[in-house]
């Protein structure tokens, strides 16, 4: 009985030792953070310091939450982040890797490149907790710079606060956004080139500092360009007179819509870059895409380019407002006249001049035949659900919030599968409609006006059979699909139209009645989409 009665002491020692040193026990397939202040409350700035342990076996095995801190163990400066997500009680944190003299060290935290300024996303509204990650690592496929990210499972004073993203902070590194250092004294010839990073976002946190552009937008309203590298208090007034002129250059070009050697816009722009800024804008229907959370950058002697990409939690359908939820629709053509933040007039003269989406899209019918496929979208989306494991469970008792709307959720499933169900749906239908609404035709000639082209589809409502006049004054092939109202294929017919006046002719008398949608193609392009109505 002795023994037994010893035993119990000991047990309940290590439980109470055990519950005063952190909330949960737990074996994760995801890294897991400890953030320690020693009680002192995570203020909006300036950093606190603070300690940072990381678990993290490098060779696949789980990790354990009373494991020791093997990946990381040192000191951190670290303080809340954002703008409009800080009214989430689940907050983002910044931190800085510090030394034991408080100065920045750097580290390849989780094994991401070395650097010393890092972000703890906090996934809130978004209860997938996938579409930031989701975009990055479908972006970081296309060959530009995206920021790297992991998924962690984070402790604050030993406090669990649930599934968090680890990720890097743009900023001017060679494994980062790799442009040259803009010294203090480059201030004339190609010295003064670059490199440059400016940013169109909210004036809150790192931002205020700027210019605003000559031109106005929907809404009369001027974009205003903010300084993210160099800073401020580091920019030389010369520095600011160069990058100002070089983006005003690249407006007027665009504006004038001349497309001559001299004036074209082409030849300020990386233009791929600004291509995958759109694609992976509309892809996932970003509610603040390109006009909040937009980067710019520009090397010496080098071109203005678009990215990296950044804040991607209200997307895909969630959001209530600006049609977010929509799956039809162009964000890039939203005009919203009662808002501050407005899309920078020249993403919409882009998308409507031949010169930008001829290109743009072979651009985007190159990606969707392999790295933005059906297959590779859901498979990588699949892939990130599966490595949180467990995790999702832990995050979702710890922030009970399934079922409930979180601004500015537009769905509200009562599950994690409902809410992972319902993007994947939205997802493939939005993809589906990229392929038939996004402008321009691939392999045409920009300078050379349009084919001459007239369509006709008759009788509707029909009954047994459905005609098809088309009068075009080119040779070419077309395709011509007929869905049901559930987006099933029923009939897909290709022919090829002669110069002058076309018909054919569809038998229908297998079809039931009821409202099909039609698509005539050109390649991967729809050049017409309508309704017809069987009785």
């Amino acid at each position: 009985m002795k023994n037994l009665n010893l035993l119990l002491t000991g047990i309940f020692v290590i439980s109470v030792l055990l519950t005063s040193a952190q909330d949960k026990v737990f074996d994760s397939n995801l890294p897991i953070v400890f953030v320690n202040t020693n009680g002192t409350e995570i203020p909006d700035e300036p950093k606190i310091t603070a300690e940072l342990g990381i678990v993290w076996n490098e060779n696949g095995e789980s990790n354990n939450s009373y494991d020791p801190h093997n990946h990381f163990n040192g000191k951190i400066g670290i303080e809340i982040r954002g703008s409009s997500s800080q009214m989430f009680p689940k907050k983002s944190f910044g931190f800085e890797l510090r030394d034991e003299q408080d100065e920045g060290i750097d580290f390849p935290l989780l094994g991401m490149p070395e650097e010393e300024d890092w972000i703890l996303d906090a996934p809130y509204s978004d209860k997938t907790l996938i579409r930031n990650v989701l975009t990055f690592s479908l972006a970081s496929q296309l060959g530009a710079y995206t920021p790297r990210c992991r998924f962690v499972e984070l402790f604050i004073n030993n406090e669990y606060w649930g599934v968090y993203v680890l990720m890097e902070k743009i900023k001017r590194d060679k494994n980062r956004v790799d442009i040259s250092k803009l010294k203090e004294e480059d201030i004339s010839g190609e010295d003064v080139t670059g490199g440059y990073i400016i940013k169109v976002d909210k004036t809150t946190g790192s931002g205020g500092d700027g210019w605003y552009s000559d031109f106005e937008n929907a809404n009369g309203a001027k974009t205003f360009y903010q300084y993210e590298y160099p800073k401020q208090k580091d920019i030389a007034p010369e520095q600011k007179e160069y990058i100002q002129n070089y983006v005003n250059d690249f407006e007027t070009a665009v504006y004038n819509n001349e497309h001559d050697d001299e004036n074209d816009f082409r030849n300020f722009m990386n233009e791929e870059s600004f291509f995958d800024c759109v694609i992976m804008n509309e892809l996932s229907k970003n509610v603040d895409g390109y006009r909040l959370s937009t980067y710019l950058y520009k090397d010496k002697n080098e071109k203005l380019t678009a990215g990296p990409l950044w804040d991607y939690n209200l997307s895909f359908g969630n959001a209530n407002y600006y049609e977010g939820w929509e799956t039809s629709g162009l964000s890039v053509h939203a005009y919203i006249d009662d808002d501050d933040w407005q899309v920078p007039f020249w993403w919409k003269k882009l998308m409507n001049d031949d010169y930008f989406t001829i290109p743009f899209k072979c651009r985007w019918e190159f990606l969707r035949e392999y790295e933005l496929s059906d297959e590779r979208v859901f498979e990588l989306a699949d892939s990130l659900i599966s490595h949180m494991g467990d995790a999702v469970g832990r995050n979702f008792e710890r922030w009970p919030i399934l079922g409930e709307w979180i601004w500015p959720n537009y769905f509200v499933g009562n599950d994690y599968k409902s809410e992972v169900a319902w993007m994947s749906d939205w997802t493939r239908e939005r993809l589906r409609h990229l392929d038939y609404i996004l402008p321009g035709t691939c392999g045409e000639d920009p300078g050379m006006p349009p084919p001459e082209f007239s369509f006709d589809i008759y009788p509707n409502p029909f009954t047994s059979k459905l005609n098809i006049q088309i009068t075009s004054d080119v040779n070419l092939s077309y395709q011509f699909q007929l869905y049901n109202i559930n987006g099933q294929l029923v009939e897909s017919i290709n022919f090829h139209v002669i110069e002058g006046g076309n018909s054919f002719a569809i038998n229908t008398t297998e079809l039931r009645a009821g409202m099909y949608i039609y698509r005539l193609k050109k390649g991967n392009a729809a050049v017409e989409v309508g309704k017809v109505v069987k009785l």
